[in-house]
């Protein structure tokens, strides 16, 4: 009998290796079907947009900006025809080689491009390299293509103002968004080369004035040139803004500051529209909004004169004697005093061991609230600052909007400062002393205002104590739908004070004009109702103003508004180191409301308007007005 145990088990033996072949074939099919999957249904959609983009690529539209005008529809700000340098890094093999292309080509900052091709951002999607390519620049990359794959000129358009340096602290200017901008949620959709408002008008509206970008799917070659276009998503152009200035007077504003630095505004009282806001050093917003070298851009910011200084709102001076609108204000709503209470002034005031001078050598006389006002009295508003306390001066400076933001469209507004004794110890960690309050009644020492601020002021006092926020915009056309959106006036309430405060108060500011420290201002076309106001730029000057550097002489202040009864325009004006506000300001607001009175007809604005009545008591020879 054979035994077949050997052949037995050497045929298990290969029924066994033939299972683990089946199972091991088996689960390769089954690996290769799973990964078939994956790649077909899972990651469909994936490879077939890289096997898309393989061949075609997106092209961002940028979307013109909305148009700004002035309320007669002047405009201020367009857009102009321009060529921009993109590129797309999926295209590009060797980053090196292009770069040294560029630079030597049309001369590109070798850093900028490195930094520009190094941010983050899809490989598939252009970015932009440069804009506002010359003609020449655009057509030496043009002639070159074949040496610059994936690089293309795209023509599209840049923002222009024709105006220059009008009205360019108003304005603003554009520029690429930032890569710490493109984390915030309000730049969120846009991407890397995107132009948004930086400053100004254009800051703050630039959600209106950018409008949607588009797409253009185009078929590139080996390269990554454009061989056709394969599909076009127009861009929509940004809304449209009418502003409430007036651009004559305007102009007329800086070109009476001329190379002055300062700052003259203009509002109408009954609404809050601002007509005028100059501020001067300027700049030009079209060359800020082109791309600067990092050289350009360190000589603007280190200029001495700051002409990226907003003086209207960023600009905080002491008010000087323009201050004493409050005091008068808060002492007669206080009874610290009553219309009828006189104080003596013989040309300084003595607290403890410091002697506080009047501006007037030999001083003024007797006086009232109403003739001090209108001469200006340091020593009445020294004695009524004392009896009064700091306490109450900042209340009633805070109730007539100082020290805090007016609410102006524009970014970056300054609040000044309204000092009291908790100020000083949260700002200081100091205590407040007694004399301190003497400096702030005549709005020196701590006091601190905007132009814009005191301009609000006025014009509250002048609209019978009913304030409104200042504004810019006068109406939003929405370019989608031609539908013009007006804003209206936000009032922002009613000054608590006696009816017979304000009047007394404006009748003083009347006579300011027509008999006190404001005399240059006082005009054959209409009333004018104002204070003059010269606060010191410097704590202690060294000898007499005539002698001293332009830089340490004092700042020049007047507010005013016409015409006295009914007014129609708030001017605030502040010249720096120009001395006195009756000599050196005081004319500038008189020339800008006749030109307004001239430019807008009305009615006859030379009312029957008494002048405030001088006190019975014995006043002191007049001398040329300082304040």
């Amino acid at each position: 009998m054979l035994d077949l145990s050997p052949q037995q088990d050497e045929l298990r033996e290969l029924q066994g290796h033939l299972t683990i072949l089946k199972v091991g074939l088996l689960l390769v099919v089954a690996l290769l079907a799973i990964r078939l999957w994956h790649l077909q249904v899972r990651e469909g959609q994936y490879y077939r947009d890289l096997s898309e983009n393989n061949r075609t690529r997106s092209v961002i539209l940028e979307p013109a900006r909305g148009l700004i005008y002035d309320r007669n529809g002047v405009l201020l700000a367009n857009n102009v025809p321009s060529f921009n340098l993109y590129v797309t890094l999926e295209d590009v093999t060797d980053r090196e080689a292009l770069i040294k292309r560029l630079v030597g080509l049309i001369g590109l900052d070798e850093a900028s491009l490195r930094k520009r091709l190094s941010e983050r951002g899809a490989k598939l999607l252009a970015r932009k390299l440069k804009g506002g390519l010359t003609l020449r620049e655009a057509a030496l990359i043009e002639s070159h293509r074949l040496d610059l794959p994936g690089v293309m000129v795209q023509a599209e358009s840049q923002r222009n103002y024709p105006a220059r340096l009008t009205a360019s602290h108003l304005l603003g200017y554009v520029g690429e968004v930032s890569a710490d901008q493109l984390e915030k949620p309000e730049f969120g959709g846009l991407h890397q080369g995107s132009v948004v408002g930086q400053y100004g008008v254009e800051h703050t509206y630039d959600r209106f004035l950018r409008g949607r970008a588009g797409q253009k799917v185009i078929e590139a070659d080996a390269l990554g040139h454009e061989k056709r276009t394969v599909e076009v998503q127009k861009p929509e152009a940004g809304d449209d803004l009418y502003l409430t200035i007036d651009l004559r007077l305007q102009k007329l504003a800086e070109d009476l500051l001329g190379g002055e630095a300062g700052a003259i505004v203009a509002v109408d009282p009954a609404t809050g529209e601002v007509l005028a806001l100059a501020s001067r050093p300027a700049f030009d917003p079209n060359v800020l909004s082109r791309e600067l070298t990092p050289k350009q851009w360190e000589d603007i910011v280190q200029d001495e004169g700051h002409p990226l200084t907003n003086r209207a709102t960023q600009g905080q001076y002491p008010p000087g004697s323009t201050f004493k609108i409050v005091m008068a204000a808060a002492a007669l709503e206080t009874n610290t005093i009553d219309p009828a209470t006189t104080i003596r002034c013989f040309g300084s005031y003595q607290f403890g061991r410091r002697l506080y001078k009047d501006w007037k050598a030999g001083g003024h006389g007797t006086m009232d609230v109403s003739q001090a006002i209108v001469d200006s009295c340091d020593v009445f508003f020294y004695t009524i600052g004392q009896r009064m306390g700091i306490e109450a001066i900042a209340s009633y400076a805070t109730q007539f909007g100082l020290g805090r933001e007016t609410g102006i469209e524009l970014p970056s507004e300054r609040v000044g400062i309204v000092p009291s004794p908790a100020w000083k110890e949260k700002a200081r960690s100091e205590p407040w002393l007694p004399g301190e309050t003497i400096s702030a009644s005549i709005g020196q020492g701590y006091v601190t205002v905007t132009p814009l601020q005191m301009t609000s002021l006025i014009a509250t006092v002048g609209n019978n104590g009913v304030s409104f926020r200042p504004r810019l915009i006068r109406a939003v056309m929405e370019r989608t739908t031609g539908r013009l959106q007006e804003l209206p006036a936000v009032a922002r309430g009613q000054l608590a004070i006696r009816p017979e405060t304000l009047a007394l108060i404006q009748h003083a500011l009347a006579g300011v004009v027509t008999e006190g420290t404001a005399r240059r201002a006082k005009s054959s076309l209409v009333t004018i109702a104002g204070k003059t106001g010269t606060a010191q730029a410097v704590a202690a000057r060294p000898g007499p103003e005539e002698d001293l550097p332009k830089k340490l002489r004092d700042h020049a202040w007047f507010i005013s508004y016409a015409p006295t009864v009914t007014p129609r325009i708030a001017v605030g004006v502040l010249v720096e180191h120009m001395g006195h506000g009756g000599s050196a300001a005081a004319p500038l607001a008189k020339q800008l409301i006749e030109t307004f009175i001239k430019l807008a007809p009305h009615e006859p604005l030379i009312a029957d308007s008494p002048s405030p009545a001088r006190s019975p008591m014995t006043v002191m020879a007049r001398q040329e007005p300082r304040d």
